[in-house]
């Protein structure tokens, strides 16, 4: 039999490949049905009504009707609608945009306070039942969710099923990571993680194919209601595959006896606590922080990308360049990420956030260029940054699952995202006011490139921080196969006992 460390991926068995595709394929249907919204958002918001009103170009006028200028971006409705080209003629008309507190309430609180909390309890039910059945009753309440958006005639609506979709869809991750860990190796698991989170760029791509083409189809003239119902049904089909052909895996592949012994001896109030000390020590609290803030920067670009376009360039069309883009660039980040880290993790978890050091410090200037050129090279910036700055997702993950005692791994990688998603997810309340002074291009420049440059500075100092309680470990003589953060919980454990 095959040691650990001789553990390849020609050995990985088909059927393990077959598990990791469907939880790629629920990923991918994950961030489908979140970033449906953002897509949708301009057309949403006229028939629904919520958010700001802007002077905004007529569809079926050319760029030289329009005119250098376009349509004046603080105007009045009795200024825009008298706003002339210059061929004397009607260019502009007076509506929603899309934008504005009401959809980053929508694209944020609603939606990450519900995803970051219920997330925990979820977590905290992995570690003790049935993961499989979970995720997939969890994709079948989302996608319900998703399905019945496209029903929405109230803003109220949106809040309601908004918070539901943030409710099922908190259990994807936490799910779908520990069932990896325990299919996987852990000398393969980041690219494992890797492939899974090619998910999150299929998903956000998949967004823009069907935001802008099936609205543009304007299908019984439901347009935006079509993506809705289109994006919901696929959920319940895999969703059904999950439950009756996917096998609950034993726990804790690769787990010493010890650590086995643990995972079913730990009361709730054990396991809680062994997970405070976790959280609480300083390595694996500045490395939430540092993806929060990096986190915070994709769902501030994720959930306003469509709307600078439509800001700055109405004439373009996102969905051409955007539903490729992503998917490409991301997929190519993630399992190239986590090959990288999984052949440096020998000399330790600190050789992982070198990568995402690397990464985004190179990514951000590339992010930068997105938003000072014009289209198409606006586009064509895009492509670098998802390859060198989507890295940080499978490398940050795989960090912390090797961080922690894999008795808790579920539960802590629960409270991994409660913590960068409550952060982050919370960003884009920051663009209407910085916004307000500086424009929707300004507002982007700080929470864009500028996050991920402060992303990076904070895991440096992670850096500092791992390698102090390495030095440490090595002093307690802990094992080597011992996670870094095991003594930490031991000490905590002792305490409760």
């Amino acid at each position: 039999m095959a040691t650990p460390t001789e553990f390849r991926w020609n050995r990985t068995g088909a059927y393990a490949l077959y598990v990791l595709l469907l939880l790629l394929v629920t990923y991918l249907l994950n961030q489908l049905d979140r970033y449906a919204l953002a897509i949708c958002t301009q057309p949403m918001a006229q028939e629904i009504g919520y958010g700001d009103y802007g002077c905004l170009e007529l569809k079926n006028v050319s760029k030289a009707e329009i005119g250098k200028a376009g349509c004046p971006k603080n105007a009045t409705e009795v200024q825009c609608d008298t706003y002339l080209g210059p061929n004397k003629t009607e260019v502009c008309y007076y509506d929603r945009t899309g934008g504005g507190f009401q959809y980053q309430i929508l694209a944020g609180p609603i939606f990450i306070v519900i995803y970051t909390f219920a997330g925990i309890g979820l977590g905290y039910l992995a570690d003790i039942t049935n993961r499989k059945l979970l995720l997939a009753g969890c994709l079948a309440f989302w996608s319900l969710m998703t399905f019945l958006t496209g029903f929405a005639s109230e803003y109220w609506h949106l809040v309601i099923l908004r918070f539901g979709l943030g409710f099922g869809e908190a259990g994807c991750t936490p799910f779908a990571s520990s069932l990896i860990a325990d299919y996987f190796a852990a000398n393969v698991r980041g690219i494992a993680l890797g492939g899974y989170n090619i998910g999150i760029y299929a998903g956000y791509s998949l967004s823009y194919a069907l935001g802008d083409f099936i609205t543009a189809a304007n299908i019984n003239g439901q347009g935006w209601r079509w993506v809705f119902w289109i994006a919901g049904v696929p959920g319940f089909l895999v969703a059904a595959l999950i439950a009756f052909t996917v096998k609950e895996p034993v726990r804790t592949r690769n787990a010493s006896l010890q650590e086995r012994s643990e995972s079913y001896e730990t009361s709730g109030l054990q396991k809680l606590k062994m997970v405070m000390a976790c959280f609480c020590s300083p390595s694996l609290l500045i490395l939430c922080l540092a993806g929060s803030i990096r986190n915070g920067a994709g769902y501030v670009w994720g959930y306003n990308t469509q709307l600078y376009f439509t800001t700055y360039y109405p004439e373009v069309s996102t969905g051409q360049w955007l539903s490729w883009i992503p998917l490409v660039g991301g997929s190519i980040a993630v399992v190239f990420g986590g090959f990288i880290s999984d052949r440096l993790v020998k000399w330790g978890p600190y050789a992982r956030i070198w990568v995402l050091i690397a990464s985004l410090t190179l990514a951000a200037p590339f992010a930068a260029g997105t938003l000072f050129f014009k289209p198409p090279w606006a586009f064509v910036f895009q492509i670098p940054t998802y390859i060198i700055g989507e890295m940080w997702v499978s490398v940050t993950l795989a960090v912390v699952i090797e961080l922690v005692p894999s008795n808790i791994r579920t539960t802590a990688i629960a409270y991994y995202f409660f913590i960068i998603s409550n952060i982050g997810g919370n960003m884009p309340l920051l663009v209407p006011p910085i916004e307000q002074a500086l424009g929707l291009r300004g507002a982007l420049y700080i929470l864009y490139p500028g996050c991920y440059l402060l992303g990076a500075a904070i895991f440096a100092i992670c850096i500092l921080v791992v390698k102090r309680d390495i030095r440490r470990k090595e002093a307690l003589d802990v094992p080597d196969s011992s996670p870094l953060l095991a003594d930490d919980v031991r000490q905590e454990d002792s305490k409760v006992d």
